[in-house]
């Protein structure tokens, strides 16, 4: 029987993890090499220039651009706040003023006399960045940010939606192939990390963000499943914006499959403790997985990870990690020994999957992960 190696999806009880903290722009980093630092607190912060808006004084108050310098109230430099007065014309004899009102708050970049146009600057937005895991900062980049390393239990999941959250593991199930429903989520769970077992519904993540719940950590769903809750098709070439008051991880993939048992294991184990998840997911170049992190006690040493890669052979489970069969659950029912062209015309080592909906597909082995069913 033909039998050949391919990686999974990380599950560690204790490794070591480092996670980059980077502004989006210049700023300050507010903690140095050695400091001990909590996933909540504020590692680097900087401010994001407001946006500029443009006033066309000299057409406002119907005056000449070379005379708008002579009707500004306020100079160049100046804060000033919405509906303060910032021009007046002059009027005939003094009668008939036209007074232009500030627009919003902010500062009075430009006054120019060729264009009779004033650029407010609104106020800067300002932005921190947080730890995200508990653990040592172990590189400081200047004016960009840092690194901090911890050693955590650390799980990987196939495909996410939603950003960094923090919140306490709370199970919801009983066991891995029990599926996540409404009637399991109470207001126990608000802030909570739950985590379910085969597959979660529509109307259970409904539920999980009414409750309060931050995150949903799950086996399966379906795709109609996750269009309906977010209202719109999402694609997978990258994912974490989305905005809809609760992170999503899958752990297995798309359909109705359970819990790997040594992830539910890990994470019955971790029941009670803080966890920070992330459903960013990008499958293209760079890949990014979503992932829980729960660090470890103080002085714990990280195992030999054994998980990296495993024995893939004719029979073995495995999800499709690339398009157009992303998601998708099956077995393997052909190893070819030869490389073979493929539809991108690259010839290469593929495999034959049988999917659960019966059909026979071809994909490069690169493009499938094991999964562990033990």
């Amino acid at each position: 029987m033909g039998h050949a190696y391919t990686p999974g999806l990380k599950v560690s009880k204790a490794t070591v993890v480092r996670k980059v903290r980077r502004l989006p722009v210049q700023g300050e980093v507010l903690v140095k090499v050695g400091d001990e630092v909590k996933a909540r607190d504020v590692v680097a912060r900087a401010e994001l220039p407001g946006n500029v808006i443009p006033i066309n004084v000299a057409g406002k108050l119907g005056v000449q651009p070379n005379e708008v310098p002579e009707c500004m109230l306020v100079k160049e430099g100046e804060r000033v706040q919405r509906d303060q007065p910032i021009a007046r014309s002059k009027g005939i004899f003094g009668l008939l003023r036209t007074t232009l009102k500030a627009p919003a708050d902010g500062i009075i970049e430009s006054v120019s006399a060729v264009t009779g146009q004033v650029m407010l600057r609104e106020p800067p937005t300002p932005i921190e960045v947080i730890a995200y895991v508990d653990g040592r900062v172990v590189e400081v980049m200047p004016g960009e940010g840092v690194v901090v390393e911890t050693v955590a239990s650390f799980i990987q999941g196939i495909f996410g939606i939603g950003g960094e959250t923090i919140g306490e593991v709370k199970l919801a199930v009983e066991s891995p192939e029990q599926e996540l429903t409404p009637d399991l989520l109470t207001e126990d769970f608000k802030g909570k990390v739950v985590v379910g077992g085969s597959y979660v519904g529509v109307e259970a993540l409904r539920k999980a963000r009414e409750v309060g719940a931050v995150a949903v950590v799950v086996a399966a769903t379906d795709d109609l499943v996750l269009k309906e809750f977010l209202g719109y098709d999402i694609g997978v070439a990258i994912t974490g914006h989305e905005r809809v008051g609760l992170t999503l991880i899958l752990t297995e993939g798309f359909g109705r499959l359970p819990m790997a048992r040594k992830t539910f294991e890990l994470l019955r184990e971790l029941e009670g403790k803080q966890a920070s998840v992330n459903g960013a997911t990008q499958i293209r170049a760079g890949v990014i997985r979503p992932e829980v992190i729960v660090p470890c006690p103080p002085g714990t040493q990280p195992l030999e990870d054994k998980t990296e890669e495993g024995i893939l052979e004719i029979g073995s489970l495995v999800r499709i990690i690339r398009e157009p069969y992303f998601g998708l659950i099956g077995r393997v029912t052909a190893l070819p020994p030869e490389p073979q062209v493929i539809e991108t015309e690259t010839k290469t080592r593929v495999l034959e999957v049988e999917l659960g909906d019966g059909r026979r597909v071809v994909v490069p082995r690169a493009n499938v992960e094991l999964i562990q069913t033990e």
